[in-house]
Order: structure tokens, then C-alpha cells, then sequence
């Protein structure tokens, strides 16, 4: 065999040039994680613009019988009844309510007919899901109603009351008030309308303290 005339030093890779291959492995490999958690970033505002579509086209499948609803001293489905014609639609000897800061038990002026009639229509297929739900813990409840369309953002007040679990739901659409407070409780299960502030955040806090 014929050997090797050259050194083994004209072989060997210098450690330098190494050191510079794995910086820049690594400056690769963080420019990767970044654009990872970028495109995750996305994914959840993605996701977040879904859900609310999809929550839209269930409220609008549900309330989809009362579309013809109106009131005799209304105009148009969907609009409250204002002036001396709103006045005219509460209990005799009543007065116009004051406008709530906090969710609370409806009256006839503050909830148009196409609210309340969407209000049954959550009601009994949220009793119906709720009621086959044993021991409705919270985490139980709340998946219960997403199996439904109800999304997170929409449910508040979730809270264990010893065997009972209580909740809201904010379906305020279309400049409607529509809220449903719900107390899960298997076959007892029961869902009642409520009315919201027309516009801002969604509170329950007053009716927390209030017990109900």
C-alpha cells in the first residue's frame, strides 16, 4: 500500500469553522421557534373568528321560528317599542323600567317578541341537554353547552351551588338584550330569560349578590 504523503493535520477540520456551523445551527433552529409560535398565534385568532361565526349561524338557526314575531305596539321584528306605543305594552298602573346596569329578570318593554321567542327556544334545548347531565359539575355544564354552540365567552357565572350548578348566557344579537340564567340540576334543570345592558360588557356580579 502505497502511504500518505500528506499530514494528517491536511485532514483534520479546524475547530473554528466548527464552532461557526453550530451557531449557526442554532441561530436556524431559533429563527425556526419563532415562526412557530407566529403562525400558532394565528391559529388561535383563526379559530377565536370560527367559533363566533359558527355561534352566530346557531343563533340564528334557533331564533329562526320567531322571525315573523312582532308586537302590536312595535314596528318591525326585532325593535323595542319606544314613545307613548312602548308605554301603552306594560301592566296596567306600571311604570317604565329603569335601564339596568346589570342583567336582570326581563320585562315586556325591555325584551322584544323575537327575543322572547328565541328565549324558549334556548331554553328547552338547553333543559333537554342539561337534563341528561348527572352530577352537573361546572366543567360538565360548560361542555354541555358548547356541545350546543354556546361558546366560552358567551357563558359567565359558573358556579357550584352544592348539587346545583348555575350559569348565564350572554345571546344579546342584533341589538337585542336576551340573556338565560340556567341552574343545572339533572332532572330539576331550569333555564329563565333575563335582560342585559343593550350595549357594554356582560356582569352578573348584582345578581350573584342578590342570590338569584
Amino acid at each position: 500500500m502505497t502511504p500518505i504523503a500528506a499530514p494528517i493535520a491536511a485532514f483534520a477540520h479546524p475547530r473554528r469553522p466548527l464552532a461557526a456551523v453550530a451557531l449557526t445551527a442554532l441561530a436556524l433552529t431559533g429563527c425556526g421557534n419563532t415562526g412557530s409560535s407566529g403562525s400558532s398565534g394565528g391559529g388561535s385568532a383563526t379559530r377565536s373568528a370560527s367559533e363566533q361565526a359558527a355561534f352566530a349561524v346557531m343563533l340564528d338557526k334557533v331564533a329562526q321560528p320567531c322571525t315573523s314575531a312582532t308586537r302590536s305596539a312595535s314596528g318591525p321584528a326585532g325593535e323595542e317599542p319606544t314613545g307613548p306605543e312602548g308605554e301603552q305594552s306594560l301592566a296596567p298602573g306600571g311604570t317604565p323600567p329603569d335601564e339596568p346596569i346589570e342583567p336582570g329578570a326581563p320585562t315586556e318593554a325591555q325584551l322584544s317578541d323575537r327575543d322572547w321567542c328565541a328565549s324558549v327556544q334556548h331554553e328547552q334545548r338547553i333543559i333537554r341537554a342539561l337534563q341528561a347531565v348527572s352530577e352537573p359539575t361546572p366543567a360538565k355544564v360548560r361542555k354541555s353547552l358548547n356541545g350546543l354552540g354556546y361558546i366560552d365567552e358567551r357563558i359567565h357565572g359558573l358556579r357550584q351551588e352544592g348539587k346545583v350548578t348555575r350559569f348565564h348566557l350572554d345571546l344579546r344579537e342584533k341589538g337585542g338584550r336576551l340573556c338565560e340564567a340556567g341552574a343545572a340540576a339533572g332532572e330539576q334543570t331550569d333555564v329563565t330569560p333575563c335582560v342585559a345592558p343593550a350595549t357594554g360588557s356582560f356582569a352578573v356580579k348584582k345578581l350573584l349578590s342578590d342570590g338569584t
